[in-house]
């Protein structure tokens, strides 16, 4: 499992976490069953404090994607994919999305690029 989170980024680190993982199990990298490291260790390993993991594994846990137990750890949990999103859902999607371009292009990215990147990812989500 390979998590990469950015010390300096204004996103908090826990939320790094979060998303990190997320991607991992709704790309299937994570599988039901499968044990994440203990919350001590993959704090070490990350050079945070282990209260900010223990906060991302609450997290994915409220989302339904972990199974938290005092003496097994966190466990990955087969979770139902909602048949449809809520209209809150898709509207914060449609702000984050445009939050990430404006980003992007605020530190140089050419929206020429930032589109074929989204036509890419686009792609691959119609292929799944």
């Amino acid at each position: 499992m390979t998590l990469r989170i950015d010390l300096s980024s204004q996103v908090p680190v826990y939320r790094q976490i979060v998303d990190g993982l997320r991607i991992l199990l709704v790309d299937g990298d994570l599988k039901p069953g499968d044990l994440l490291p203990p919350v001590r260790r993959l704090a070490n390993d990350l050079g945070v404090h282990f209260n900010t993991v223990a906060e991302a594994y609450r997290t994915l846990a409220a989302e339904g994607w972990l199974e938290i137990a005092r003496r097994t750890g966190a466990k990955v949990v087969s979770r139902k994919t909602p048949r449809a999103p809520q209209p809150e859902v898709s509207a914060d999607f449609q702000r984050r999305l445009r939050e990430i371009v404006a980003e992007v292009q605020a530190r140089g990215f050419p929206p020429g690029r930032i589109a074929r990147e989204l036509r890419r990812l686009a792609e691959l989500l119609e292929e799944a």
